[in-house]
């Protein structure tokens, strides 16, 4: 069935690129995307690469992408200006690095306690969260699609043992979105640090700790060097980075190639979270083999009860003063609640019943 459709879809892509040769719809689209992350950064910059090789050989060359990296435009964390402003017609980022500016946008890339990576995506193409995304973006000109989810990411880097809420206090942090937040409710400074500054701040103890992602990223890093303490994830469940589109100059595009567009934008989210648990795969292997100094944590039960009363607190705050918040919370809880209640039954059901063996 899978290769009938491959099959499928090649004659489909093939029988295009015929027509077009035929010259019926020659004309070409240059494009320009700025993505937060380096050059060369595996994963991130990895699948914005991808993408844009996708949309040009799905469009038979009509459509064509050229990805300006942080290195180049030097706003890493300014995407959201740079597309609407219209100096770039796309953009890569994440949603929840905009919060100061939109509130809105913080509940799009994940939340604390809240969905996993697979039952995020149901959630934003079958549950309503691409329209309430789409709703935050569109006073701005602006489209956003899911870009790539990391998967569960891990709950971060400590020079120093959590043992418990008083070893938080004044504890400096990196660490962005409502986690950021959380931590700060509960005694910690949170700080929110560009990707290529990370190892640094944490060689200089500008910060005490950090989370980034997970093996998958991590290793290349190297904070491993430097805080031996790794943790588990709570903060992060699913996180899902996204395109940002301008609209007028989507609107100038002919209907096939923002068919095109979208298509390489959803291959591209699903393609991510593969290569993010193939990355971790592997680099989980050899950094328990060359680093066994590694000390994996979880982090202690009053812990984790003080940052949910302070997620549960903070999140019916934001929804009892912005009508669309409100929306978007209960929209998300009432997935999670429906989504969560098969995951037991099914991912955990499995593994929890066949660990032993």
């Amino acid at each position: 069935m899978i290769l009938r459709s491959l099959r499928k879809q090649t004659l489909l892509a093939s029988l295009f690129c015929l027509i077009c040769s035929f010259g019926l719809s020659a004309k070409t689209y240059q494009l320009r995307l700025a993505e937060t992350w380096p050059s060369k950064l595996p994963l991130l910059d990895d699948s914005v690469q991808r993408f844009a090789q996708m949309a040009e050989q799905m469009s038979g060359g009509r459509l064509q992408i050229k990805v300006d990296s942080a290195n180049k435009h030097k706003a890493p964390l300014g995407i959201f200006d740079l597309v609407k402003s219209g100096q770039y017609d796309l953009g890569h980022s994440a949603s929840y690095y905009y919060k100061g500016k939109v509130p809105n946008t913080l509940y799009f890339t994940t939340m604390p306690f809240g969905m996993t990576a697979m039952e995020q995506h149901a959630w934003y193409y079958y549950g309503g969260g691409q329209e309430l995304m789409q709703e935050v973006y569109a006073p701005h000109g602006l489209l956003t699609f899911p870009g790539g989810n990391t998967g569960v990411q891990m709950g971060g880097w400590f020079r120093e043992e959590i043992t418990s809420v008083e070893d938080l206090q004044n504890l400096k942090m990196r660490i962005p979105g409502f986690a950021g937040e959380l931590l700060a409710e509960v005694g910690a400074t949170p700080v929110n640090i560009p990707p290529a500054e990370l190892y640094m701040a944490l060689e200089r103890n500008t910060i005490d700790a950090l989370e980034w992602v997970g093996p998958s990223m991590d290793l290349r890093m190297g904070f491993h060097k430097i805080a031996k303490f790794y943790y588990t994830g709570w903060h992060e469940p699913g996180s899902e980075n996204m395109f940002l589109v301008n609209r007028a100059k989507f609107d100038t595009l002919p209907d096939d190639l923002q068919a095109i567009l979208i298509t390489a934008m959803r291959v591209t989210a699903f393609d991510m979270y593969v290569q993010a648990t193939a990355m971790s795969t592997e680099n989980w292997s050899q950094m328990r083999e060359q680093f066994p100094d590694i000390q994996v944590r979880s982090f202690p039960p009053e812990v984790l009860v003080a940052l949910k009363q302070a997620n549960d607190a903070l999140l019916a705050e934001h929804a009892a003063n912005d009508p669309l918040a409100k929306r978007i919370i209960e929209s998300q809880q009432q997935y999670l609640e429906k989504a969560r209640a098969y995951t037991l039954i099914s991912d955990y059901g499995y593994l929890e019943t066949t660990k032993d063996l």
